[in-house]
C-alpha cells in the first residue's frame, strides 16, 4: 500500500513494478544485474478519486503516456531495492502534486484613506502645474 496523503493510498496490485537492466557504464556488474525498476501505474483503472485521475490525465508530463499510464524508470542506485523506494517515491510526488488545490485569490480592497491621500496628491500636484503654467516666458 502506497500512501499519498492521509485519506488516498494506492493498493500494491495496482502498481506493476518489473526489475530491467540499467543503462550506461558501469563494469562487469551492469550486464549480468537488473537493477533498475521500470514502473507502471493506470491512472483510469486505478482507485485514485475522479478529481485525482482528471488533474493528472491533464497534466502535461513525459512520463505520462497518451493512454493514462505513468511510466517511471528509476536507476540511479545500484541496489534493486533502492531503485525501487525511488520509483514509488516518485509516483507519490507526482500523484501528491494533483492532490493541492490552490486557495482562491482575493483581491484586496484599497483603504478610504489610502484613496483620500491619493487624490489628495493628484490635486496638490494639479495645482502647482496650474501654477507653473500661467508663468510663460
Amino acid at each position: 500500500m502506497l500512501k499519498i496523503t492521509n485519506r488516498t493510498s494506492i493498493p500494491d496490485h495496482e502498481i506493476e513494478l518489473n526489475a530491467v537492466r540499467s543503462s550506461g557504464a558501469g563494469g562487469q556488474n551492469v550486464n549480468k544485474v537488473a537493477s533498475a525498476i521500470h514502473l507502471r501505474f493506470d491512472i483510469p483503472a486505478s482507485s485514485l478519486p475522479d478529481v485525482h485521475k482528471e488533474r493528472l490525465l491533464k497534466l502535461r508530463d513525459h512520463r505520462i503516456t497518451k493512454d493514462g499510464v505513468v511510466v517511471i524508470k528509476a536507476q540511479e542506485h545500484r541496489t534493486q531495492e533502492q531503485n525501487k523506494e525511488e520509483a514509488l517515491k516518485r509516483l507519490q510526488q507526482l500523484i501528491r502534486s494533483v492532490t493541492y488545490t490552490p486557495k482562491k485569490r482575493k483581491p484586496t480592497k484599497r483603504s478610504r484613506s489610502s484613496d483620500r491621500k491619493r487624490i489628495e496628491r493628484k490635486k496638490k500636484r494639479g495645482q502647482k502645474k496650474a501654477l507653473r503654467g500661467n508663468v510663460r516666458l
